[in-house]
């Protein structure tokens, strides 16, 4: 099984609906053939960029020769989206072509995919699973344990007992690149694992971190806001932010967004939080609404919190306590 993550998961929806799993690196796309070694790769890189450093041309052409030539017809593929919080799993069907149609979308090398209809959630797998796919690189290949894992939750099995093994085969040039995307892989795991009172109060206390004071509706019916935040804590002055949050599995569609856009006044401005993502439509019904609306993911909620974190209060470092970590620029 391999990963193959596009754009660092945002080819997601691409990937399904075109039927591929693909990644970009333009500076060798168009000449990378099945057969090239590393080192062949690596002169193409470095030709096409003369001033990368040696280290990301090894790298970029490292994952382009497993793409091209480790990865076979037949093979489990797996991708990831960081906004749902979710995996899909398919088989390779074809060889990997150059697509230059697809190149501006960071496509420009792929491959013919069979995804499956089942996508399996993060946050059903074990932890060691979720270290290991949690790695940056754009290819790599699944060590066994996490590949049965993943393919026991497509079939709605439960996951069969570990076996001994040797830790993922990598290409490590630089250990601490891509450690900004892991961590915030972890602290989203954390945020997830919230209950939805927590979760509420997460949320009121980054808007209040970005200078609003907020009211936080009681547990029972809010007639959809959770939350309400202004600049004077009463929501007379404007902007009024009138926040819907929902913390569970699976997306939320297009008639909770048009539920929750009912209620609006004209001058209210919307914030709706669904740690489960939306849907398409959901998406859509956003952009033409009347009332300015944002929509929140897991993954903008949690950058939203890491960003202001230095100004949230002490409940909301109680809900999730972070530490800061130093390392060479």
């Amino acid at each position: 099984m391999w990963m193959v993550r596009g754009e660092g998961g945002s080819l997601y929806e691409d990937f399904r609906e075109r039927g591929i799993a693909a990644i970009g690196w333009n500076q060798l796309a168009a000449t990378a053939r099945a057969g090239m070694t590393r080192k062949q790769l690596t002169e193409l890189y470095l030709q096409a960029e003369p001033k990368a450093k040696p280290g990301t041309a090894i790298s970029g052409a490292s994952q382009v020769w497993r793409f091209i030539n480790e990865i076979a017809v037949g093979d489990w593929v797996v991708t990831y989206s960081p906004s749902n919080r979710t995996y899909l799993v398919g088989k390779i069907t074809g060889g990997a072509e150059y697509r230059a149609e697809w190149a501006a979308d960071g496509m420009s090398l792929a491959r013919a995919v069979e995804w499956q209809a089942q996508e399996v959630e993060r946050d059903v797998l074990s932890t060691a699973s979720k270290n290991i796919l949690g790695s940056t690189l754009t290819v790599f290949q699944v060590p066994i344990n996490a590949m049965q894992e993943m393919l026991a939750k497509v079939a709605g099995k439960p996951a069969p007992k570990p076996i001994e093994e040797e830790s993922a085969d990598e290409e490590v040039v630089d250990p601490l690149k891509g450690i900004e995307s892991l961590a915030l892989e972890r602290i989203k795991d954390m945020v997830s694992a919230l209950d939805w009172s927590d979760m509420q109060e997460l949320v009121a206390g980054i808007l209040r971190a970005m200078g609003y004071k907020t009211q936080v509706s009681p547990a029972g019916a809010d007639r959809g806001k959770d939350i309400v935040a202004s600049p004077d804590g009463f929501g007379f002055e404007n902007p009024r932010i009138v926040v819907e949050v929902k913390h569970r599995t699976g997306q939320m569609g297009s008639q909770a967004i048009r539920s929750f856009l009912g209620g609006r006044h004209k001058d209210d401005r919307g914030l709706y939080v669904s740690t489960g993502g939306f849907s398409k439509d959901a998406l859509y019904e956003a952009d033409r609404a009347t009332v300015p609306l944002t929509l929140w993911t897991l993954d903008n909620l949690v950058r939203a919190l890491v960003e202001h974190y230095d100004a949230t209060d002490a409940e909301t470092k109680r809900i999730v306590p972070l530490k800061r970590l130093y390392w060479p620029a």
